[in-house]
């Protein structure tokens, strides 16, 4: 079984993941720009943590045999911080490299007037890079937060079937299906989705430009979220084939739309280093 996670927070996860991932069938990875958890205090702080999303840690991946890409952009929440918001003119620098296959993640938080303009101002980034786009539909009024957020998508320059709507339920999957996006969920142990919902979703409304995530990070969450829903699937009666096509094709597929993506891995090599460092502690 061959699994793309295409949202996960590996920054905040350990090499031990990484190594369970492998075994778990996990060949390649997204990982999305979001917060820290608490505020940045300056535009700076984006900037390295853009290079490391850029060079540290694909190298870390490929140490595990994972290829890693990521999206970039100011997240939702933080669009709302005016100390944050001068990210904004320096995302055209990050979005022409290579390894960066989508803008994201954008969307809302909390439905203000700032996420409004960071939004809109970011899928007509997209548009002008000719990549695709990652949204985040809020984790509050889903319903509400996903309609704005389609309002929006119309009105910008970027086709509905170059945009994820990512972290949908029952109550937004029919809306962002008739809009002609692409569908992501994201599979929690306590809260968002869980493994027998999703498989209920897929069976009502089939495998198509669906995309299962993990959005593992540094809260509760589980990097092997993706397995145990294609385990789950296996188990309700879908296909390898229908396995396959949510957990592989269809990340692939959404995120080739950048002309970016590359899915081998540079090569597994525990003594290489990255800017002098390495993976390795305690050794010669």
């Amino acid at each position: 079984m061959r699994i793309f996670d295409p949202h996960i927070h590996m920054t905040s996860r350990t090499t031990d993941d990484y190594e369970a991932m492998y075994a778990a069938g996990v060949r390649a990875v997204v990982e999305p720009a979001f917060w820290l958890g608490q505020p940045r205090t300056s535009p700076a702080s984006f900037y390295d943590y853009f290079d490391a999303l850029l060079g540290w840690e694909p190298f870390r991946a490929a140490q595990y045999g994972i290829a890693h890409h990521c999206t970039i952009a100011l997240n939702p929440k933080e669009a709302n911080d005016p100390r944050c918001t001068p990210v904004l003119d320096q995302l055209p620098r990050y979005l022409v490299k290579d390894g960066v296959v989508a803008v994201g993640e954008i969307g809302y938080d909390s439905m203000t007037p700032a996420e409004d303009q960071a939004l809109a101002a970011q899928l007509q980034l997209a548009a002008d890079h000719e990549l695709p786009a990652l949204v985040h539909t809020p984790h509050r009024d889903k319903l509400a937060g996903l309609r704005r957020t389609l309002d929006v998508v119309a009105e910008s320059a970027l086709d509905p079937q170059r945009v994820l709507l990512d972290h949908l339920n029952e109550t937004t999957v029919k809306e962002a299906k008739d809009a002609g996006c692409w569908l992501g969920f994201s599979v929690y142990p306590d809260t968002k989705m869980d493994e027998d919902r999703m498989v209920a979703l897929l069976q009502t409304y089939g495998p198509e430009k669906v995309l299962v995530n993990s959005a593992a990070d540094w809260g509760r969450s589980d990097p092997l979220k993706t397995r145990k829903v294609a385990e789950a699937m296996l188990a309700a009666g879908f296909t390898e084939d229908d396995v396959d096509q949510v957990l592989w094709q269809n990340p692939v597929a959404f995120y080739g739309l950048s002309g970016r993506l590359t899915l081998d891995p540079p090569g597994t090599d525990t003594g290489a280093t990255h800017e002098g460092n390495s993976i390795l502690r305690g050794g010669e």
